[in-house]
């Protein structure tokens, strides 16, 4: 935390009762002098708009100035036109026709002098009209005035009221000072929180990881489908474990030789995760408020959406069709989980009661026969019948009831206030998905179509992504492309034979555990919920 501002919230603590006697009075000088610049704003304007009225006057006295000018110019030249008539009429007839011309333009010319009347009577109206107007705007201008001494006169007075508080605030802090020795221990305190987070250099997870040169990626330990290991070979498989490897694709890792896989199977991932113990949570999570708000997590882009359902032996309940069935069953559930806190829920709203067997090993103690049923996310429920069938763990039938109990969506998880890493993650799902959406895959990407701005940008910018220190390369997707393909591609690895060509669609997929087709897992274009925000 900065040293000064601790140490300011600190003697604010300290002293608010002593400041808040003196707020009020603050507050309303404030006003009156907020009130006071608004008017002078205001009487600013009305002088603008005065002055450029009087400009008009100016400029209308001139023009009717120069309108009575050519009045006297034209009565000159009639009267010269007179005496010229005058002078005529003494000599003979023959200049009669000239005579009769004259008297034209003296016509004229009285028709001319009375148009130039009519104008300037126009003229000295509108004069009179702005007159009129600048008298009213100076009337405004004057209660203005009176309105802004009045307040002057006022905000004075407070002021001088403010100055009597100070004083009387002053014999209060005789009191204040008796707590000086808390506020010095308070400073030290500070001091050596201060050195100490000055010690500690922040930086983002990706600087962290490039710099240590590997990532810790926190998974699950063997649900087959999201996160699996072959007994054999240690080789890992699923969509978790894809997603893995794309990240670390992406940032320019070895994807075989730097991601250090660490099980966070228990209940402490939230807190491995906060003491940096791992970099990034892809361990078949589901994303709660709970968990958003309070375990120092910020959840990433959603891998798979998935609901809870329950696996039954079908030799205790050889009936049971529907979860409906299960009253007074005794129930596998996996301690701390949101699995153990839906299934409560579930069985109180329908009237039903259960035996709650908790547990780390709900695989295990249900092929032991130490419960009827295990409850948990549907792709963890679907592998494990598939693993105990495979390896003939049972001797008993099986079967999943119909119902999702739950919305179960699972995503990634970074560190709160790790903005870039976050960014990171959730956009290496989004471009994986976007890949599949234009039909761009790990066979076809290095001949795409770059001439059309989606694929190009796609496969040819950073968009921002990294740090300053570590930004992303403009390749990194082709990386992710190499490394495990497009959305599609991964799914058809976790969960199918391998053989989807990245574009076809869910239809297309064959040798599926859990199919894609019709589930919330589909493509937005397949009517399902998988869509990346736009690439650009």
């Amino acid at each position: 935390m900065n040293k000064k501002i601790t140490v300011l919230i600190a003697i604010m603590i300290l002293s608010v009762s002593i400041a808040g006697c003196t707020g009020d009075l603050e507050n309303d000088i404030d006003k009156l002098e907020n009130q006071i610049q608004d008017n002078q704003a205001e009487m600013s304007d009305l002088n603008s708009t005065i002055d450029g009225l009087q400009k008009n006057v100016e400029e209308l006295n001139v023009t009717i100035v120069e309108r009575e000018s050519q009045i006297t110019d034209l009565l000159s030249q009639i009267t010269e036109y007179q005496l010229s008539i005058t002078s005529l009429n003494n000599q003979n007839d023959t200049n009669m026709g000239l005579i009769n011309q004259l008297t034209l333009n003296i016509t004229s010319l009285e028709l001319t002098i009375t148009e130039l009347g009519v104008q300037i009577v126009a003229l000295q109206d509108a004069k009179t009209s702005l007159e009129v107007q600048i008298g009213i705007l100076e009337s405004a201008k004057s209660a203005l005035e009176d309105q802004v001494s009045s307040l002057s006169s006022t905000n004075q007075d407070l002021i001088i009221e403010n100055q009597n508080s100070a004083m009387e605030i002053s014999e209060l802090q005789a009191y204040a000072s008796t707590l000086n020795a808390t506020i010095s221990e308070l400073l030290n305190t500070i001091s050596e929180m201060e050195d100490e987070s000055e010690s500690e250099n922040w930086s983002s997870t990706l600087d962290t990881i490039l710099d240590r040169g590997n990532m810790k990626c926190g998974v699950k330990g063997g649900q087959y489908g999201m996160a699996y290991s072959d007994p054999d070979t240690g080789e890992r498989f699923g969509l978790d474990i894809s997603y893995c490897r794309a990240i670390a694709a992406a940032i320019g890792l070895d994807p075989e030789n730097d991601i250090e896989y660490i099980d966070s199977s228990g209940s402490d991932r939230f807190e491995r995760l906060a003491n940096g113990s791992i970099d990034v949570l892809i361990r078949t999570t589901t994303w709660t408020t709970s968990r958003d708000a309070d375990l120092d997590a910020n959840f990433g882009a959603i891998n798979f959406y998935d609901g809870q359902g329950i696996l039954i032996n079908t030799d205790e309940f050889p009936d049971a069709t529907s979860a409906l069935d299960l009253d007074g069953a005794s129930i596998c559930v996996a301690i701390g989980s949101t699995s153990a806190g839906n299934i409560e829920d579930y069985f109180e709203e329908n009237n039903m009661s259960y035996q709650a067997i908790n547990t780390w090993q709900e695989t295990s103690d249900f092929v032991n026969e130490n419960c009827d049923a295990i409850t948990g996310d549907m792709s963890a429920l679907v592998a494990a019948k598939w693993q105990i069938e495979e390896n003939g763990w049972a001797s008993f039938g099986m079967s999943i009831m119909p119902e999702l109990l739950s919305k179960e969506p699972l995503a990634s998880v970074t560190r709160d206030y790790d903005t870039e890493w976050n960014e990171v993650v959730s956009w290496v799902w989004y471009g994986m998905i976007t890949a599949e959406e234009l039909g761009v895959t790990s066979d076809n990407y290095q001949n795409a179509d770059t001439s059309k701005p989606s694929v190009d940008r796609l496969l040819n910018y950073n968009l921002g992504l990294g740090t300053n220190q570590n930004p992303l390369s403009n390749t990194w997707m082709q990386s992710v492309l190499e490394e495990v393909g497009n959305y599609g591609e991964a799914y058809d690895d976790a969960f199918c034979d391998g053989s989807y060509d990245g574009y076809s669609g869910s239809d297309t997929m064959t040798g599926c555990l859990i199919s894609r087709t019709n589930t919330l897992n589909a493509l937005v274009s397949e009517g399902g919920l998988q869509y990346s925000p736009p690439m650009r």
